[in-house]
């Protein structure tokens, strides 16, 4: 099906497969619609749909809780094309610049599940076929008979990638997470769609970088430090990383922080619901402690350190609000040099 559309900067179309979703075929195409979290929750990808009939899959996505009343609004994530359609989206939907990586469907089987708390796990999937992302990029992932894709941030990066690493927080009544702690997922096949998301590392960045990431968001935030590493960034660059959880039993990827501190990269650990254990201190010495919330603990340390900083944000979205807030209105960053990916 053809869909034709027209964007605050221009008009344009191209061609949806039976089934696809009028979002991820023109991702596929290489048109940058608005999107954030590309699973139904935020709103950004909704679209006006002019002409046509479209196939909703998530009648009840929360992410139409934007819609205005008779303007025959639909979230292009969660609808396919059941004719030729013609939309508006009110936001600019440029082409791709020749360096973006393709967008695309993807399918793997998970190798291995491996706890790294009582109720987070990383897991490991092996490609069908190798994929190009970007250090900080997520994929849309759908599980066997669960309805509904969910957004994960890959922690390695590589080009040519055989495989992908995900960290994943067990959620009460959450259907992916609970079938991933079962001994059903080692194994199974996955379908996956992207690589997704703006919020990027690559080494021509000539900033330094602040991290803020609270529980499983440091997966893709891993996934940029990793890369700036590799790239020798904070041989020229500063960096700050705060990386928020509950407790100390809720702590992960101590290790692979502190392999990465350095002169230029500080790493502080921060505990919201305890002080912090003096143990805490001597097990991880390459590492700072703080108690409080993530975002408060950034902005005491950061006071007068903004020059030339790029912000990357991760978390639970209250978290990511109020970092939002900060580094507006008190760090006073431009909201260019503020990037995350809204998605729960």
């Amino acid at each position: 099906m053809q869909v034709r559309v027209t964007a605050k900067d221009r008009s344009f179309a191209y061609e949806a497969g039976q089934g696809e979703k009028v979002l991820y075929a023109g991702l596929r195409a290489g048109v940058s619609l608005p999107y954030e979290c590309a699973t139904g929750t935020c709103g950004t990808c909704k679209a006006r749909l002019v002409s046509g009939e479209v196939e909703d899959l998530w009648p009840e996505a929360p992410g139409k809780k934007s819609f205005k009343p008779g303007r025959n609004e639909f979230l292009m994530c969660q609808c396919t094309a059941k004719t030729d359609l013609e939309i508006e989206v009110a936001r600019a939907a440029p082409a791709f610049a020749p360096e973006e990586c393709p967008v695309g469907p993807r399918a793997g089987t998970i190798r291995s599940v491996r706890a790294l708390t009582h109720d987070v796990t990383a897991i490991d999937v092996a490609l069908e076929l190798p994929c190009d992302f970007e250090a900080g990029q997520f994929m849309a992932v759908n599980a066997p008979g669960l309805r509904g894709a969910r957004g994960y941030s890959m922690v390695n990066f590589e080009r040519g990638a055989q495989g992908l690493e995900f960290v994943i927080k067990k959620k009460p009544g959450g259907g992916f997470s609970e079938w991933l702690f079962s001994d059903r997922a080692p194994g199974s096949r996955i379908e996956l769609v992207g690589p997704l998301g703006k919020a990027t590392f690559t080494p021509g960045t000539e900033k330094n970088l602040l991290v803020i990431a609270g529980g499983s968001g440091i997966a893709g935030m891993m996934s940029i430090l990793k890369r700036a590493a590799a790239a020798d960034h904070f041989s020229r660059f500063k960096g700050w990383v705060f990386f928020g959880v509950r407790t100390m039993k809720d702590a992960f990827y101590l290790r692979e922080l502190s392999a990465l501190r350095s002169e230029n990269l500080e790493i502080t650990v921060v505990l919201s619901d305890e002080d912090v254990p003096a143990q805490a201190r001597a097990d991880w010495p390459q590492l700072k402690f703080e108690r409080g919330f993530v975002h408060e603990a950034a902005k005491r340390a950061m006071a007068g350190k903004y020059d030339n900083v790029r912000a990357y944000l991760a978390g639970p979205p209250p978290a990511v609000d109020a970092a939002i807030r900060f580094l507006l209105v008190e760090a006073k960053l431009k909201p260019d040099a503020i990037r995350y990916d809204r998605f729960s």
